[in-house]
Formats: structure tokens, sequence, C-alpha cells
């Protein structure tokens, strides 16, 4: 028998947990199964299957992240929203070490629903850097540094790649304001 109150919402945000908590390899209809108090065939009520559970948390994880960003943005705009954005984006990474890496990749062709969560994490990211001016191509330019500096820093952090005896947050700062600085002489 199913577990009252099991929905694919909830399979999906246990599955989000335990890959934060595992990894992505720890992830398991078993363990999944397991953890929800529920015999494995029951699952597939709510779920098609690893693939589907996996692709679920992707959405779910960038969905979410976009709402934190977004949410830190608001009421700011040009250097305080870059710093808040940026702040917001390690702190959620920090707490989601394993979904934070299936935020990374470009939604697949022909994939809406993928499509639409990236679109709304980009735009976030492209209300604040038009604020400096930026558009169209340089916009996207912009992006791409602002998300591979935020990313570098981030997985390195959360990879273990961190090991010298300097203050961590210290460092981060310092990479904000180096964006912020680049940014306000994007268009020069």
């Amino acid at each position: 028998m199913a577990r009252a109150g099991l929905a694919a919402d909830v399979v999906v945000r246990e599955a989000a947990r335990v890959i934060d908590e595992r990894g992505v390899n720890g992830l398991s209809l078993a363990v999944l199964a397991d953890n929800l108090g529920v015999r494995i065939p029951s699952l597939y009520k709510h779920v098609d299957g690893m693939p589907a559970l996996r692709r679920g948390v992707m959405l779910a994880a960038k969905k979410d992240l976009a709402e934190e960003l977004a949410s830190a943005a608001v009421g700011r705009s040009r250097d305080e929203a870059i710093g808040a954005i940026a702040h917001a984006y390690r702190q959620w990474a920090l707490e989601h070490p394993g979904q934070y890496p299936m935020t990374m990749h470009a939604p697949a062709p022909g994939d809406d629903d993928d499509t639409a969560v990236s679109s709304a994490l980009l735009e976030v990211i492209f209300r604040v850097l038009a604020g400096y001016g930026l558009e169209g191509d340089d916009a996207i330019d912009a992006t791409r540094f602002l998300r591979a500096s935020l990313h570098g820093f981030v997985a390195l952090e959360t990879g273990g790649g961190f090991a010298m005896p300097v203050d961590l947050d210290r460092s981060y700062q310092r990479l904000v304001t180096s964006i912020v600085t680049a940014l306000n002489t994007w268009a020069e």
C-alpha cells in the first residue's frame, strides 16, 4: 500500500535531499523507497524511473535557484544586486551540494520544461545586467563571465579544492568585487 500523502513532488523533494546528502550516485530507488517508507513499485506511481526522477530534481533545483536569485535581487540594482545574487548563489550551492551541479547544464533541445526553468534563471541575471546597460550579445558575454566566475569558485569550494588557510568568505568577496569592477567597465 502506498503511503498516504505520497505524491510526485514529495518523491522529488526526498530525492533532492538524498542527492544533497549522498551525491547523485548515492540516489537509488531502494534508498528512496526506504526513506519514504514504501516499496519500490510504489514509487513508479509517482515517477517514471531514475532518469525521470533525476530530471525532476534538476528542474526543481533550477527553479529553486532562480527563485533564490530573484529574491536576492529584489529592490537592488547594479553592484548591490550583483553582490546579493552572488552571495545567494554561493549559499544555495553550499546548502545543496548534490543538486548544484544539476543546475549547470543548458536545456536539451525540445525540452520545454527545462527551457522554461533555465530561462527564468537567466532572466534574473539579464535584468540585473540591464542596470549596467548591457543587452544583447554584451549581456550574453557578461552572463557567461558572471556564471563562469561564480561557478568556478563554488565548484572548487564544494569539491574541496580550497585548502589554503585564508578565509573563503574574504576570497569570495574579492571575487565579487572584481566582478563588479569588470561589469562597471564592460561597455568601455
